[in-house]
């Protein structure tokens, strides 16, 4: 299938297995593991676990969204706007510049368009309804994270991308030209043409693969996005590392940074942060308004979908962390958010013309799939 992508070769191979990361046969994460971080008397979930549902792993209808181009019609006061679209997806505007973070339009979180986790909540634009974009992120390769009809599409508009290490290879064979492509290793900087806009990889801690044989073939980060007047921090995935305190160092402070929150599990708690390390890790990355993303359009964990934002919801006031939770569409500048309004307890019995997808459909997953999803 053409979404699995490709593998990296000459050039790119030889750049890849010069990083500090590559370890023979693919990347690694060198941070040790933080105790208690992946509880190893809690068995991790089967397949058919997964397939069985419950729990309410997805709402009983659409969740509220509007259309955010009027929002975005408008200027920017203070600099800095977020628009968050879903799962990972975020509209950054940033001092006259358009940043897409992790665009996925696609239907599934999955190389096939039958069967894979299936999206419960609908982009709340279309593709082609976007305004014109400077750049377009990617932090890792993973199916809910790099989505092949999206990049198709984004191809054709002319958009420069800037990765992981070998992710570049996939994006080419999906259409985007190589000169338009630049591959980050950790700590390494890009800085658009004009000078004013320059985004950097950090340390995440992850894992890569979208088939059977390519786990490690490319790297993973996370990302930050500046001007001389704006930081913006974009984990991708990632476990909580102590690494986070590393980067504040090197790239903070951050006026806004995005943590992802959903699709945890104590068996899996090196390689996805859930709300309660999300928070530790937004101390070590120096605070700053936190956006969570990750988490309200797959379902690919066991636990309730809404999960996440109710325990933000009750945790960080305590801490004193200003929570940004805009509905999905909703252009949110974070200096002027004063608090959430948990928006997401209205989901609940579809409308006439809503389109719903049942637990079944979103949970369904190849069997012989990797575990965890993403």
């Amino acid at each position: 299938m053409k979404s699995f992508g490709k593998r990296a070769a000459g050039a790119r191979l030889e750049r890849m297995q010069a990083s500090l990361r590559w370890a023979g046969e693919g990347f690694r994460n060198l941070h040790p593991i933080l105790p208690g971080l992946r509880d190893h008397g809690v068995p991790r979930p089967t397949i058919s676990d997964f397939l069985r549902g419950g729990n309410r792993r997805v709402p009983a209808g659409p969740l509220p969204s509007i259309d955010p181009r009027p929002g975005w019609a408008k200027p920017v006061g203070s600099g800095l706007r977020a628009t968050w679209l879903g799962h990972s997806t975020v509209l950054i505007e940033i001092d006259g510049y358009r940043v897409l973070t992790d665009p996925v339009w696609g239907a599934r979180a999955s190389p096939s368009r039958l069967i894979g986790p299936k999206r419960f909540q609908p982009v709340p634009i279309p593709l082609r309804a976007l305004p014109p974009l400077d750049l377009v992120v990617v932090s890792h390769d993973h199916y809910d994270h790099l989505d092949y009809g999206t990049v198709r599409a984004l191809a054709k508009t002319g958009v420069p991308f800037v990765t992981s290490l070998g992710v570049g290879a996939h994006l080419e064979a999906f259409g985007v030209p190589a000169g338009l492509i630049t591959e980050l290793d950790w700590w390494e900087h890009h800085t658009l043409p004009g000078g004013e806009l320059a985004v950097s990889a950090a340390p995440s801690q992850h894992f890569s693969g979208r088939g059977l044989k390519d786990r490690n073939a490319t790297l993973w980060s996370s990302m930050v996005i500046r001007t001389a007047k704006h930081s913006v921090f974009f984990s991708g995935d990632t476990g909580l590392t102590t690494e986070y305190g590393l980067i504040c160092e090197r790239l903070g402070p951050f006026d806004l940074v995005m943590l992802e929150v959903g699709a945890f599990h104590p068996s899996w708690g090196d390689i996805h942060l859930g709300p309660d390390n999300a928070l530790e890790a937004h101390a070590l990355l120096g605070g700053g308004a936190f956006l969570p993303v990750h988490w309200g359009t797959f379902s690919l964990a066991m636990h309730a979908w809404d999960d996440p934002a109710e325990t933000l919801l009750a945790k960080a006031p305590a801490r004193g962390v200003q929570l940004v939770m805009p509905r999905l569409g909703e252009a949110v500048e974070p200096v002027q958010v004063e608090r959430v309004t948990p928006w997401w307890r209205s989901a609940g019995a579809p409308h006439a013309g809503d389109t719903v997808v049942s637990e079944a459909e979103a949970l369904s997953v190849p069997k012989a799939a990797g575990w965890p999803l993403d």
